[in-house]
């Protein structure tokens, strides 16, 4: 068991391009933290400096009571899920799953305890004697996690586990991964896990907390739903939610007396909660956010506040439609129950209907720094 910590941790590679910034980020004893972010956010070179696979640029990385930055992996009680499988294809899954404990010269019969261990956690009892080549994608990856289970890690690391496999696959082997953490803290044997993906519905499903990164930088650390409705920057907004959130330019007009939003040629007032918070923004550019699922949409006005577009688009996804429609000179999306939405759908597109949204999960981005100046 151990916490692991990054302390100004940095990246920088020989031509200079300087890939992580003087992170920090706390990991607690025995927790999923998740971290995720666009291709080229530097995920991946963060776990690998975890893992002593590349070297440290600056600042240090704390594994327990230890500074590990000169350590090799082996000695930094962790054990590594990655990509590709890499299993010994001359080895049984038996073989595959005790070569680690053999090199480190285990007694014979405590490897023999350790992998069957492993292999009932992971129903691998019937495969035991299989070839790499006779086992499916899915199986081949729970023999991965397998390996590293038997070492007893104080830390897992994954790096992008499940990416070579099929939808079905991957929400299959996701609900395993998790079922392992739990198990795991439950018997008492918790193992710190850091999971690295690029994939919001591994992260959102899977982590006690999720660190989102961007180009090197941490944007936000949070459990899935502060990160969800209460994200800090414009960036995790739009990152996080499928689909995506809705985000806008506009600007804070005061009308009546209250500030309002500017939504194509209509105005939204904000709520006593936004007014107080976004006052010194008046007559300032923002940017302002809202989910699909937070959006109403009808034939008739509404009798509070509202605006109107075009719908131009339905997408069916069976229990719900996303409906988008056209607001001045931009595409917003609507997610509505299939029973709300089939009785609009029905009459055709390209015709004017209106909408409101629920102020209260509206968020208000500064245009300059693009932090949520709402919360």
């Amino acid at each position: 068991m151990a916490e692991v910590i990054f302390n100004k941790l940095q990246k920088v590679y020989s031509n200079g391009f300087q890939a992580v910034h003087g992170i920090d980020l706390k990991i607690e004893d025995g927790e999923f933290m998740v971290i995720v972010g666009p291709s080229g956010c530097a995920k991946s070179t963060t776990l690998r400096m975890l893992a002593g696979l590349e070297t440290i640029s600056g600042g240090e990385v704390r594994i327990g009571d230890r500074v590990v930055n000169n350590l090799a992996p082996k000695s930094r009680g962790i054990a590594m899920v990655f990509q590709n499988y890499a299993l010994y294809p001359h080895m049984t899954v038996r073989e595959n799953l005790a070569f680690g404990l053999k090199l480190s010269k285990l007694p014979k019969q405590q490897i023999e305890s350790q992998v069957n261990e492993a292999a009932k956690i992971l129903e691998l009892d019937e495969l035991m004697d299989r070839l790499p080549r006779q086992l499916s994608g899915g199986q081949a990856q729970r023999v991965a996690v397998g390996r590293a289970i038997v070492k007893k890690p104080d830390v897992f690391l994954f790096d992008e586990p499940l990416s070579n496999l099929d939808a079905k696959l991957r929400a299959s082997m996701r609900i395993r991964i998790s079922d392992l953490h739990k198990q795991l803290k439950k018997s008492g044997k918790p193992a710190t896990t850091v999971y690295v993906t690029h994939d919001q519905t591994e992260a959102m499903t899977m982590g006690d907390r999720i660190c989102v990164m961007k180009l090197g930088h941490i944007m936000q650390v949070d459990t899935p739903d502060n990160l969800y409705h209460y994200p800090k920057n414009m960036f995790v907004a739009g990152f996080i939610g499928a689909p995506e959130m809705n985000i806008r330019p506009s600007k804070l007009i005061e009308k009546e007396g209250r500030l309002q939003i500017s939504v194509g040629n209509d105005t939204l007032a904000l709520n006593e909660r936004q007014q107080k918070r976004c006052a010194e923004y008046k007559d300032q550019d923002i940017f302002f956010g809202i989910r699909p699922e937070f959006i109403s949409i009808s034939d008739e006005p509404f009798a509070e506040s509202h605006s109107s577009g075009e719908m131009v688009r339905v997408e069916n996804m069976g229990h719900e439609f996303f409906i988008y429609l056209k607001v001045a000179d931009f595409e917003m999306t609507c997610r509505i129950p299939s029973d709300e939405a089939k009785p609009m759908i029905e009459k055709g597109l390209h015709r004017k209907v209106y909408f409101k949204f629920d102020m209260e999960k509206c968020h208000i981005f500064d245009a300059k720094t693009e932090q949520n100046i709402s919360l």
